[in-house]
């Protein structure tokens, strides 16, 4: 395969003339060096990375794991090898060899420079560290952590995953190394994400299969990968028998290269043989691999254009990356709307059942109809609304015989039945979310993560409670308010305000404009509509009526406060998990600014 390429050449620096210096006079201008062609490049993939890293898809959702494997990988590769390769385009080339288990890559690597530095033998999986092996002139450049920065350095073998083997070799031109990767499809999942790091590292990939393996999936699922990410790639296939198999092979492995778009890469082939004392194939067998990779060391064209191949195709499949985390955002905020419309839909209805349990006379019933009755046939609303002398009496009876003041029973009924139906709605439209949100993935975290959401607070009872007596008490102030200086009121005094605040409590319950009818009315008698009647000439037939829709308001305004707050504590839950609404958007601005660098640095060759 011939490479055509740029080279990459230094940028003048002789000096220029000019009129400022000593024989001017003057003090010479301080020079404006130019401006790198990838310094906007970096600073935006410095960006990109930044925005990436700081990214959570904290919601459990199918896309979110994909999410957070292609973020992790592109972290990797800014940092191990895009923004140290960018930094310096015409560092030493790093070729990788990865493969399949056993496949020989050790081998390889010893063989190549004719000392065994990468541990080989029949035990799977060999390879644990990678081992790195570069020219004495080429050290400082791979081990002062520019490239790799994640592993750490050693200066010896190591079975610690995380380290990387620093080797230097003569035998190896000035410009090129090798690392010696683990497996690709090793059984350790440690190795096999190592393996993925190393090879998106690569400046190109030398790919080292056998006769007997070149057809697995795992294989070609790497090199579609590297074929997608635009990396410079080189195909070794190794321990071929002979007697002809070269021909069979040959034919099949061609069009399986061409039916994955890798019809042009360089394809070696190693036959089966005996290895040395050493562990070593001979030097006559890897001299067409060595020569090639020594004709790329020593061409610094043939050098650029391979690593600008791979970098500029390593930052175009970044857009795809990036896309993929965009639509893993969007897939959160859309579980985000869902789980809170579930919540919105759940308190709603409660409200709106809260609403018709009011409005309908339902609470007019059992208790609260049994106190009406006992409240309406003693006459005491009657005496307390019509006579000072009603009020008198009914003091002295309240205290010698301790019995409540007139209506006390009847409004602690309506507030106990007001009560019950309160804490039967949030406690529905708790278990509604609570099913809602078992029902998504998402949601079924949540409430695994917050133990009781499901149930009403535990002191919705108490509020509750405060709200029955506050609107009870707001009633009265509404009919004090309402009274303002009539005179009957004023007669009356705090017995007639009570009556009438019972009366307009009656009203707000009643499914008709006023009192209950049919059987209410008929058990109550005449005395009721007495009591309306009074009512009446006090404040006028509209004035009532303004009166009890008035308070019906007031009830409902708080009857929705309290299911806020009930709700609250899902949308407090939905909070905590911190999802981020403007992060899609921001990933999509920074994947525009990494595109419209990545022009301008003009990184493209003939491949």
């Amino acid at each position: 395969m011939t490479t055509q390429g740029e080279s990459v050449s230094a940028r003048s620096t002789a000096p220029t003339h000019s009129s400022d210096g000593p024989s001017s006079g003057r003090p010479p201008r301080a020079r404006v060096p130019e401006p790198s062609p990838t310094g906007a490049l970096v600073d935006a993939l410095v960006e990109l990375r930044e925005t990436v890293k700081a990214t959570r898809f904290t919601l459990p959702l199918p896309s979110a794991e994909r999410a957070a494997v292609v973020a992790k990988s592109m972290v990797d590769q800014l940092d191990d090898y895009l923004l140290p390769r960018l930094e310096r385009l015409d560092a030493p080339l790093l070729v990788v060899v990865g493969g399949s288990t056993g496949a020989g890559k050790s081998t390889l690597v010893n063989s190549l420079i004719r000392t065994p530095v990468s541990p080989a033998g029949v035990l799977r999986p060999t390879t644990r560290a990678p081992v790195l092996v570069c020219h004495p002139a080429d050290m400082p450049w791979f081990s002062q952590g520019r490239v790799l920065p994640s592993l750490a350095r050693a200066s010896g073998p190591s079975s610690d995953p995380r380290s990387l083997q620093v080797v230097s070799a003569h035998a190896l031109t000035p410009g090129l190394a090798f690392l010696d990767a683990p497996d690709i499809d090793s059984v350790v999942d440690a190795n096999r994400q190592l393996a993925g790091q190393l090879l998106a590292a690569a400046d190109l990939w030398l790919f080292v299969t056998t006769a007997a393996r070149y057809a697995d999936a795992v294989p070609w699922e790497m090199l579609r990968t590297a074929r997608n990410r635009g990396t410079a790639v080189a195909l070794l296939l190794d321990r071929v028998p002979g007697g002809g198999a070269v021909d069979e092979i040959g034919p099949h492995l061609t069009s399986m290269l061409e039916e994955h778009e890798l019809g042009g890469v360089p394809l070696f082939v190693l036959p089966e043989t005996r290895l040395d004392s050493q562990g070593l194939l001979s030097e006559a067998q890897v001299a067409p691999l060595r020569d090639w990779f020594d004709r790329l060391a020593r061409s610094a064209e043939d050098r650029a254009a391979v690593i600008r191949q791979t970098v500029g195709g390593a930052i175009d499949a970044l857009t795809g990356d990036v896309a993929v985390l965009s639509a893993a955002a969007e897939d959160q905020l859309a579980a985000t709307r869902v789980l809170r419309e579930a919540v919105r839909g759940a308190y709603r209805s409660a409200t709106d059942s809260v609403e018709k349990g009011i409005h309908d006379g339902a609470l007019l019933r059992g208790e609260v109809l049994a106190r009406w009755q006992e409240l309406v046939g003693t006459g005491d609303i009657m005496r307390a609304l019509q006579a000072r002398v009603g009020k008198a009496r009914d003091r002295v009876v309240a205290a010698v015989t301790g019995r409540p003041a007139p209506g006390a029973r009847f409004q602690e009924a309506i507030g106990s039945g007001l009560a019950v139906l309160l804490k039967g709605a949030a406690t529905d439209a708790a278990d509604n979310v609570g099913a809602a949100w078992r029902a998504h993935p998402a949601g079924a975290a949540l409430l695994d993560a917050t133990p009781g959401l499901t149930r009403p607070s535990d002191d919705l009872d108490e509020r509750i409670a405060r709200l029955v007596r506050d609107w009870q008490r707001s009633v009265l102030d509404l009919v004090r308010t309402e009274a303002g200086d009539k005179r009957v009121i004023a007669r009356a005094s705090a017995y007639a305000v009570n009556a009438t605040g019972l009366l307009v409590m009656v009203s707000v319950f009643a499914a008709t404009a006023f009192i209950p009818t049919g059987a209410e009315i008929a058990v109550a008698g005449g005395t009721t509509v007495g009591a309306q009647k009074v009512l009446e000439a006090i404040f006028g037939d509209q004035a009532v009526r303004s009166l009890a829709e008035r308070a019906r308001h007031d009830l409902n305004d708080r009857v929705k406060a309290l299911f806020d707050e009930e709700a609250d504590r899902f949308h407090s839950a939905l909070e905590g998990a911190g999802v981020d609404e403007d992060v899609a958007a921001r990933l999509r601005g920074v994947s525009d600014t990494v595109h419209t660098a990545r022009t301008a640095a003009d990184l493209d060759v003939a491949r």
